[in-house]
């Protein structure tokens, strides 16, 4: 796989790129998540050690094929850990990679799958100082973008003027600012957040945003985030595993169809082909893959190479579910 060793952060207002693939580390970085099947993809060692071995070969796998984003999160266990020990280890330079990850999660499963709360959310300007030190400590050197870890109107972050402050303080400091979305209200909340200024200047430098052919909602809220200069990354392009081979829902056997159909056309896995949808998006800097093993990886990859065309396009019209009914059955996923 060939790719452009550019920022996708970097692109100045109104250019359009090729989006890239990045890896995520939701699914690398904790034993439990809520992928389908990711109790399979971990069932060979769920051990600190075999967790770290286990992302440091995925991670291996997409330096290799020229992945150079890479994603985590204070919230992902011992993602950003291994992330920077992975980055050290390979003398990796700073600049040949961006980097990003988010505040406002802490996880609280200790290392079970079983816990009865896997994360707890606090947006407060003293669990950002807290979590940025953290992760300065996981990621020395290398961060480039530090987002807010899925702000939502309810939380009072985009109203929280003292973490605004602090967070234009550390975008002076030579840090990238953004905020990822989650929910059906994610365009509210991404226009909200346009709107945030300090001292005349717009607070966030880039929006990560749930984008798949179940729910693509939040497109012209993200198409307007780019013209105004935002970089755009998206993020669940497999809906947790529900684009993949993985999903055996009554209610999905339609449009898995549909997807096998097309994915025949162009001899393509479905994930592969879930992820060319959101390659195809012009207004997309970044997608990310959430492989958990280097096999899903290696599928994931594949997407670059796919011809996307009017008729896969004609797909998103007819395969979106309600974004209510999207965000229900998400929230109804197991940890695993």
């Amino acid at each position: 796989m060939s790719q452009p060793i550019r920022s996708p952060l970097s692109a100045s207002l109104g250019e359009t790129h090729p989006a890239v693939l990045g890896l995520g580390l939701a699914a690398l970085g904790r034993p439990g998540y809520i992928n389908l099947g990711h109790g399979e993809d971990t069932a060979t060692g769920r051990s600190i050690e075999a967790m770290r071995e286990r992302a440091f070969a995925v991670l291996d796998a997409a330096w290799y094929a020229g992945v150079r984003y890479f994603d985590t999160a204070r919230s992902y266990g011992r993602g950003e850990a291994f992330l920077g020990d992975w980055l050290q280890s390979r003398s990796i330079p700073a600049d040949a990679v961006t980097v990003a990850s988010k505040w406002g999660y802490t996880y609280t499963a200790d290392w079970r799958i079983d816990a009865e709360q896997h994360e707890v959310k606090d947006h407060s300007l003293p669990v950002l100082q807290r979590q940025w030190q953290e992760t300065q400590r996981n990621l020395d050197g290398y961060l480039d973008l530090y987002q807010i870890h899925s702000a939502t109107l309810e939380s009072g972050v985009l109203d929280d003027s003292a973490v605004h402050v602090e967070l234009a303080r550390l975008k002076t400091a030579g840090t990238r600012i953004g905020l990822t979305l989650s929910g059906p209200q994610q365009g509210w909340v991404l226009e909200r957040a346009l709107a945030i200024q300090i001292d005349g200047v717009r607070l966030f430098d880039a929006v990560q945003a749930t984008w798949n052919l179940l729910e693509p909602s939040v497109g012209p809220a993200l198409e307007t985030a780019h013209r105004e200069g935002l970089a755009v990354i998206l993020k669940e392009a497999l809906a947790n595993g529900r684009l993949t081979e993985r999903n055996q829902e009554t209610a999905f056997r339609g449009r898995r169809q549909q997807l096998e159909t097309l994915a025949q056309r162009f001899n393509a896995s479905l994930d592969a082909l879930a992820l060319a949808a959101a390659l195809a998006r012009p207004w997309a800097a970044v997608v990310l893959s959430g492989a958990a093993t280097e096999a899903q990886l290696q599928s994931n990859l594949t997407a670059a190479a796919i011809p996307w065309d009017h008729e896969a396009e004609a797909l998103i019209e007819t395969f979106a579910e309600a974004p209510d009914a999207y965000w229900q059955t998400r929230g109804q996923l197991a940890w695993n």
